[in-house]
């Protein structure tokens, strides 16, 4: 079973910021196969189908973003699913809002939900597709700032990356996540 996270923060007050552009690839993906979430017992949101013969999970951590590990671990382990075999989407600082970059391992960057996961799968070793979100401007304080909404200039290159960061999901699917790579950080 193939295993997507997005990384976001649950309820109302944090639709459409900057912090939970994880869930909405996710909730791009369960659009485009057709599924819906469940609460699950492990503190999150899941919904699965088959795409082109393999089993696909989707997940969004209803923890919090500091603590998603604390769903995504336990889930992996009753479904039986390997590092190897989850993609987590998330918000990137270091990147222009609208790009995504895709990775195989790598440090939280200061990402605290980053670190919670690799905190709990006790490695680095996950793929990634990071969202840019950019940097605050005018001494803003970040988490003002990743918990604020996007402005106009900036949603509409978001919204691209998120169908992109979704295509790029949809690919991984069957395709070798390098080969993956490869494309989309072209």
């Amino acid at each position: 079973m193939k295993l997507f996270v997005g990384l976001g923060n649950p309820g109302k007050e944090y639709e459409k910021t900057r912090h939970n552009v994880g869930f909405m690839v996710i909730d791009e993906l369960a659009k485009r196969w057709n599924t819906s979430f469940q609460t699950t017992k492990f503190h999150g949101m899941m919904a699965s189908t088959v795409i082109s013969g393999e089993k696909v999970a989707l997940c969004k951590p209803l923890t919090y973003m500091n603590l998603s590990g604390e769903c995504v671990r336990p889930l992996m382990d009753y479904y039986h699913i390997d590092v190897d075999d989850i993609i987590v989407i998330y918000d990137d600082l270091d990147l222009p809002p609208g790009k995504i970059r895709l990775r195989m391992k790598g440090s939280s960057g200061g990402h605290n939900g980053i670190k919670s996961l690799i905190h709990h799968l006790g490695t680095q070793e996950f793929k990634r597709i990071r969202i840019g979100i950019g940097r605050p401007a005018n001494g803003q304080k970040v988490t003002d700032y990743v918990l604020g909404r996007f402005t106009k200039e900036e949603s509409d290159a978001v919204m691209e990356a998120i169908l992109r960061a979704a295509d790029a999901c949809e690919k991984a699917v069957a395709t070798p996540f390098l080969q993956v790579m490869n494309e989309f950080n072209a």
